[in-house]
């Protein structure tokens, strides 16, 4: 009787009986494979690609298990020219440091990424071929930063160079990103509403103090460090990006080299606004401080400046200005549908005024609508050429 209160059937006592007779005789081994290697094989039989007899092989129409999808590739860093670079495409030495510096590190690389409205940003800077050979630290910072929520956000991209041959040049550059950042977000809601409403004259102004301030601050830390203003200062570009979909206004202003450039129709246009020359007033208008005509500009850009206009008192106070430093530049212009624009450092700037093969590589790796991943981005500003070896920050913002 089993212990639900059941009585077995005569047969089934029967079985049970003879499966358990301690008198019966033991049937051996078999002669089967049965080893633990031979399950082993035979499992893996059944779940590799063409299956085995558990799940049934190809040739007896019974399911087939396939194997694991192959893992996808990390783009290839390459190179355009004649010859290759003179360093290999990856890391080779660390910078060194001591215990009380680690805060002042800085990685080997930084990518960032976002999207907002009409666009899509990304943002990538690597440490150059000399640099990682000779384990210095990268003089190029970058920040991206968003200000505010919904449709009067703002975005700041800020891209800064340390000068070359200092000791604390990634510092400099760092302090440049923080600065001109914290000065923005202070001011983001009356800029957004400027760039919002076009009001081409106050954003000029008021940036213009803006980064005028934070240079300022850079030549004060180089007086507490005992430096002179030259061994701790930085070039420094940015972007500023509304986040309303009905805005198209894309804003540059900085001090020092670098490059701005458009990507329109598959040609690329060179953007960064001319500084004209001490008390030079006269000639044609150039585009960032005026023009010819209210809808002047290449292209129909239609935020440039009367040359009668008088630039108004700055609406971000936050202070004297400091001694003028490098010329100012600025230029605030709509873009459109497909267009690609591109805010650089001189490491990606140089080479691609320089060598038309890399410029045409860029074209065509960008000129498709959609924006590349983040790590597609980093691979292909990291597009190599023998004779540039400095540090590379990019900024690319695609138009949807």
């Amino acid at each position: 009787m089993s212990q639900q209160g059941e009585r077995p059937a005569a047969h089934e006592d029967d079985w049970w009986r003879r499966l358990y007779d301690e008198t019966a005789r033991d049937t051996g081994a078999s002669n089967a494979a049965d080893s633990l290697d031979d399950r082993f094989d035979s499992a893996s039989d059944a779940v590799s690609p063409g299956g085995g007899r558990g799940y049934g092989g190809a040739g007896d129409g019974a399911l087939e298990v396939p194997g694991p999808p192959p893992a996808p590739l990390r783009p290839v860093v390459g190179h355009v020219g004649d010859r290759p670079p003179t360093y290999d495409a990856e890391p080779t030495a660390l910078p060194a440091t001591v215990p009380q510096e680690l805060d002042g590190l800085v990685s080997d690389t930084v990518l960032d990424g976002a999207g907002y409205g009409t666009y899509t940003l990304r943002a990538a800077s690597a440490r150059g071929d000399s640099a990682r050979f000779r384990g210095e630290p990268r003089r190029d910072a970058l920040l991206t930063v968003r200000f505010g929520t919904d449709e009067s956000a703002l975005v700041l991209v800020a891209v800064a160079t340390g000068a070359r041959a200092t000791d604390r040049a990634h510092l400099a550059a760092a302090d440049a990103c923080r600065w001109i950042g914290g000065a923005v977000g202070r001011s983001h809601v009356r800029l957004s509403e400027d760039i919002r409403a076009g009001r081409r004259g106050d954003l000029k102004s008021g940036l213009h103090r803006l980064t005028d301030r934070s240079h300022g601050k850079l030549r004060a830390r180089a007086a507490e460090l005992g430096l002179e203003p030259q061994q701790y200062t930085a070039g420094l570009r940015c972007l500023l990006l509304s986040a309303d979909p009905d805005c198209r206004t894309r804003v540059f202003f900085g001090v020092g080299a670098g490059g701005l450039f458009r990507l329109r129709d598959g040609v690329w246009q060179d953007l960064e606004p001319e500084v004209p020359g001490t008390g030079d007033v006269s000639g044609e208008a150039v585009v960032g401080f005026g023009s010819a005509s209210p809808g002047g500009g290449p292209d129909g850009d239609h935020l440039t400046m009367d040359p009668d206009t008088a630039t108004p008192p700055s609406p971000y106070v936050e202070g004297p200005l400091a001694p003028p430093a490098e010329p100012f530049r600025f230029r605030a212009s709509v873009a459109r549908p497909g267009d690609t624009l591109l805010l650089c450092s001189s490491g990606l700037a140089e080479p691609l005024r320089g060598e038309p093969a890399l410029a045409q590589e860029l074209a065509e790796r960008w000129t498709p609508d959609q924006a590349p991943g983040l790590a597609t981005f980093l691979a292909d500003t990291q597009l190599r050429v023998k004779g540039y070896s400095d540090d590379r920050t990019s900024v690319g913002v695609w138009e949807a």
